[in-house]
């Protein structure tokens, strides 16, 4: 090889760093005059967990509701900048809302299963999207909803009995699979743990980590010690802004910001 080549081929440069499956750049939210977030860039990469920490009111949840334009059923939000789902704009006029939350999911933090048969919790979103076209394509759906949740074993055999009779754990994974039986690409999950007890905590843990295996999953927590279990990614936000976002490990041990390391060893928040 010459040395103009060896030269051509050293300065070559690197393969482009692939861009995340959700991206926002200059993300801005004012609920009437309060400017709530700031100025937020965050690239969300696919098929991990990206945990989003910080004090109470710190623009988290507000971001969260963003990525699938929840923050639209308040009146006097206004959301500026842009938020991409594989390059393309979410809130761009012409998008189908109805759509983007079809590959937008969202868990709550209280469960909150309709007053309906578990059968028909799972079974409402792909009637609604014409994805079940008859009795056996649903009923495919629900039992493979509900086994990636968890669930299948513990209400095979109650289906048709209210979802509202199961536990709080038991819940919180049925809504779970009611996301999910509508084929999303994302996950939101605003603090799904938050009204559980340690075993049902633990339960949605390991679920948490067996589903990105097929979906991308962003989550909310109030707890440290769940970002540092179930995340890749960890962004922490504080009074609006990001503050710091990279490898959840590397946020936990090494944190690049003073005001990071302040709330993770417990001086504020």
């Amino acid at each position: 090889m010459s040395n103009v080549e060896t030269l051509e081929r050293d300065a070559a440069p690197a393969a482009a760093p692939r861009p995340g499956k959700i991206v926002g750049e200059k993300v801005n939210v004012f609920y009437g005059d309060k400017h709530a977030l700031l100025d937020v860039d965050l690239s969300i990469g696919e098929n991990q967990v990206t945990s989003l920490i910080g004090p109470s009111g710190c623009g988290k949840s507000t971001f969260l509701r963003c990525l699938n334009r929840m923050n639209d059923v308040i009146d006097i939000c206004r959301v500026s900048g842009k938020i991409t789902l594989d390059g393309e704009d979410i809130y761009d006029s012409r998008l189908d809302v109805v759509q983007l939350r079809a590959r937008v999911g969202m868990v709550f933090q209280k469960p909150n299963p309709f007053p309906k048969s578990i059968y028909d919790n799972i079974a409402y979103g792909p009637r609604i999207h014409g994805i079940g076209q008859n009795k056996t394509e649903l009923d495919e759906i629900v039992q493979r909803s509900l086994e990636r949740a968890g669930l299948w074993k513990e209400v095979q055999d109650r289906l048709d009995q209210p979802g509202t009779g199961l536990s709080g754990g038991q819940q919180q994974r049925l809504c779970i699979a009611r996301a999910i039986a509508v084929s999303p690409e994302v996950i939101l999950m605003d603090e799904p743990c938050s009204a559980l007890d340690p075993i049902a905590t633990a339960r949605i843990e390991e679920l948490i980590d067996e589903l990105r295996e097929n979906y991308t999953i962003v989550i909310v927590t109030h707890s440290m010690q769940q970002a540092a279990r179930v995340s890749q990614k960890t962004a922490f936000f504080h009074l609006g802004r990001l503050v710091e976002h990279g490898d959840t490990e590397e946020i936990f041990t090494n944190p690049r910001d003073e005001r990071t390391q302040g709330y993770i060893t417990g001086r504020f928040g």
